[in-house]
């Protein structure tokens, strides 16, 4: 259902209860104006009568002062009407004084005072009995309490007829007024649908209904970072394929001489430089695959406390080959207990990614027959190697992407501190570079 149906549906319910609500209330009210209206009414009929027959002497006297009828000439009467009012006078010992012949026979009753709702042949009627002082006098005056219903029921017949009578122009002006306070909603759906795929230009908020300003700020948001998403995705898809290109090409060269290779010596060394050029590649993939990842990835989806101690094992493991290859050895001090090492929440994979890579860097661009140092301690996890050439040179372009210091021959994609980086933010650590001496550079990780 459209939100302009669903607005329609809401307010056409709404209103007649609404409505309804109010009208119950009339009622209740009407009810109780009427009956203090005519309650007043019979009270004044019931004093005049009394006093008219008090001033004939209907307390001393023997015999009825009359029996009597009320007029029924006049124009503004009719026989419903002297039908649904009565009156009648008692002396003392419940003789009639006075009735009215033309109406029902009312119930004498000395022990009332005041009124008090009867049934008389089936038809309910609302009595008020006068007492005179000493009880030589009771004088009663009545009125079927139909009389008052009918009063009220026009009066709510009043009241629904306009109502339903105006309620299709009701619904129309409701239509149209909800229509017309969506013209902004259509207005942006037509703008989004008319902007190209790579327009992430901001929504203009100016103007805008401020219901509509939330939207229209969360929408603005979400474009500025999926185009950094998307400026990210190209980069590194440029990036990924300027780097492709060189160990695709050393890979064909190797190739074609290893096809060419007339005597075994020549063909090991061909083979063992293909195998290279594969395990670059092989580890440029990862490398890129990884990295994608991260990019794509905005938080954490289930974070819990980092186990250093497991985490470093396996990076050390994953790393050890790569040591033996280059004859460089690691050596891990623990500063404070493992448990207490820098207590952070996060991604026990990343955090492993993150580790691996500062080892590999580490080992794969430190001299041969050195020691990596890994220290952690509650502040801080701390890896120190020796480089080769100047240490200040080899942190310059720390982190840029496919950034490789020169005269290194170490194979690598310059992926790794990247990859670091993106990890360390998602998680919010920080990473320093810092060279202790000219030979030797550390990279320290601790809470942002």
């Amino acid at each position: 259902m459209s939100l302009h149906k669903r607005l329609l549906v809401y307010l056409l319910v709404a209103a007649p209860a609404a409505w309804l609500l109010a009208l119950l209330l009339s009622i209740n009210q009407a009810e109780h104006e009427v009956n203090e209206l005519f309650d007043t009414q019979m009270i004044h009929l019931a004093r005049e009568v009394q006093a008219s027959v008090l001033q004939l002497g209907a307390g001393t006297v023997a015999a009825p002062v009359a029996s009597a009828t009320m007029p029924n000439n006049s124009p503004n009467a009719s026989d419903a009407d002297l039908k649904d009012i009565a009156i009648a006078a008692w002396d003392g010992t419940g003789r009639h004084l006075l009735v009215d012949a033309g109406s029902v026979v009312m119930p004498y009753r000395a022990d009332v005072s005041g009124f008090v709702d009867i049934t008389l042949s089936g038809v309910p009627w609302r009595m008020y009995y006068l007492q005179a002082p000493q009880g030589t006098l009771v004088v009663a005056a009545g009125q079927q309490l139909g009389e008052r219903d009918e009063l009220v029921w026009n009066l709510l017949v009043s009241q629904i007829l306009p109502w339903l009578l105006v309620l299709p122009v009701l619904a129309w002006a409701m239509s149209l007024a909800i229509r017309m306070a969506l013209a902004p909603v259509r207005a942006l759906t037509h703008n989004l649908n008319q902007r190209p795929a790579d327009d992430f230009h901001a929504l203009p908020l100016q103007a805008q209904p401020q219901e509509l300003k939330p939207l229209l700020q969360a929408m603005n948001h979400l474009f500025g970072r999926v185009e950094s998403l998307l400026q990210r995705e190209r980069r590194f898809t440029a990036d990924a394929a300027h780097e492709l290109r060189t160990p695709l090409a050393v890979v064909r060269a190797q190739w074609e001489v290893l096809q060419g290779a007339s005597d075994a010596n020549e063909q090991a060394q061909a083979r063992q430089q293909l195998d290279k050029g594969f395990d670059r590649m092989e580890r440029l993939v990862t490398q890129m695959l990884q990295m994608s990842r991260l990019d794509a990835t905005e938080r954490l989806p289930h974070p819990h406390l980092v186990d250093w101690s497991q985490t470093l094992e396996q990076a050390v493991s994953d790393v050890l080959p790569l040591s033996d290859q280059r004859q460089v050895d690691m050596a891990c001090e623990w500063v404070d207990a493992p448990e207490v090492t820098l207590p952070i929440e996060g991604d026990p994979v990343l955090i492993g990614v993150l580790v691996r890579n500062l080892l590999d860097n580490a080992v794969r661009y430190a001299k041969a027959n050195t020691v990596v140092e890994i220290r952690l301690s509650r502040e801080a996890l701390v890896i120190t190697n020796a480089v080769v050439g100047h240490a200040a040179e080899r942190v310059a372009h720390w982190g840029e992407r496919f950034h490789r210091p020169p005269g290194i021959e170490a194979t690598g994609s310059g992926l790794g501190a990247s990859i670091v980086q993106r990890v360390a933010q998602l998680h919010g650590l920080l990473v320093q570079v810092q060279t202790p001496d000219a030979q030797r550079v550390s990279v320290r990780v601790t809470k942002a």
